[in-house]
């Protein structure tokens, strides 16, 4: 099932149609639409497993769709003419006894190109100072850059990114992410993940994908109105952690309850109807030693659980 909130453009870096892929019997993608508007940071969003690697490879021309088609900039993927994209696969490799500015060079020479930028590539990524340091001694995170600045030799018109910044530590994301979000404007960003906060902190658009179906796609802002629904949160002293375990028990039976998460000494309760989980929750809570509770507005991650454990897209009405 697809659901598109956005309103098609004429306008569009991206255009997916019927997208399918089987392996043997096994779909793993069930043809689904999808378009990009250029210019924008768009997030495909999914559980591993869900197809976007799979979407990503056709994307590039390293795979084959079983039917539909992937048009880039005017160009179809693999129609005998390369469409204008940088790419930056999930784990990407590279000649460790190089230099950055060697492995740039390489890729320029390759690409064909006379005079690449490769020293302002590099300070555009934080790697200027490396000198002659190899690309062995670089951390996951100077590797990830190095890779950016790879995509980014050719000049693409679209960058598409494979899990850009999952592998990394919390510094080496915020590097990779704050780079991405300086991209903004001067080209179409199309990257997946699972990880939801980065998705929420640089996308403007995004499509989520589960079981090789595109369950919706929308602006991140309307997809929070339409979907985000309030979130309870409870926290309760350490001391009384069996009894949280016992209050969740209670709460899961409860005729409102969508869902429950319990998170160290944290409930995060998703519910279907607000006004009767206000009415219920405080006699529930007479007898826990409580810290805190309040009501708290949804986050991409909310939405993103909603949507993927099987709530009714209809529910959220139109946007």
């Amino acid at each position: 099932m697809t659901d598109h909130v956005t309103n098609r453009a004429a306008d569009h870096a991206i255009e997916i149609r019927g997208l399918t892929k089987r392996f043997g019997t096994f779909a793993a993608l069930k043809g689904f639409d999808l378009t990009v508007p250029r210019g924008t940071v768009f997030g495909f969003l999914g559980p591993n497993g869900a197809g976007k690697t799979t979407t990503l490879r056709i994307m590039t021309g390293l795979a084959r769709a079983t039917s539909g088609q992937v048009i880039i900039e005017g160009v179809p993927v693999g129609g005998g003419r390369r469409p204008p994209i940088g790419y930056l696969p999930d784990t990407p490799s590279f000649h460790n006894w190089m230099t950055a500015p060697e492995f740039l060079r390489y890729i320029a020479d390759l690409h064909g190109l006379a005079n690449p930028p490769i020293g302002a590539l590099l300070e555009r990524v934080g790697l200027g100072d490396t000198g002659r340091r190899t690309i062995g001694g670089f951390s996951r995170g100077m590797k990830q850059r190095l890779g950016l600045a790879q995509a980014l030799l050719p000049r693409p018109a679209v960058l598409l990114l494979d899990e850009p910044a999952s592998a990394l530590d919390p510094a080496g994301r915020h590097e990779v992410l704050e780079i991405m979000g300086d991209l903004r404007g001067e080209l179409t960003i199309f990257f997946s993940t699972h990880i939801l906060n980065d998705a929420e902190r640089i996308c403007d658009e995004i499509g989520i994908l589960h079981q090789g179906e595109l369950l919706l796609q929308a602006r991140r802002e309307a997809l929070l109105a339409r979907f985000a629904q309030p979130i309870f949160e409870i926290d309760v002293a350490p001391d009384d952690i069996n009894g949280l375990t016992t209050l969740a028990a209670q709460i899961s039976a409860q005729p409102w309850i969508e869902r429950i998460q319990q998170d160290g000494t944290r409930l995060r309760i998703g519910v279907r109807d607000v006004p009767a989980a206000r009415r219920a929750l405080l006699p529930l809570l007479a007898d826990r030693a409580v810290l805190r509770v309040e009501m708290v507005g949804a986050t991409l991650e909310d939405v993103f659980l909603r949507l993927t454990n099987g709530a009714d897209l209809a529910a959220g009405g139109a946007a």
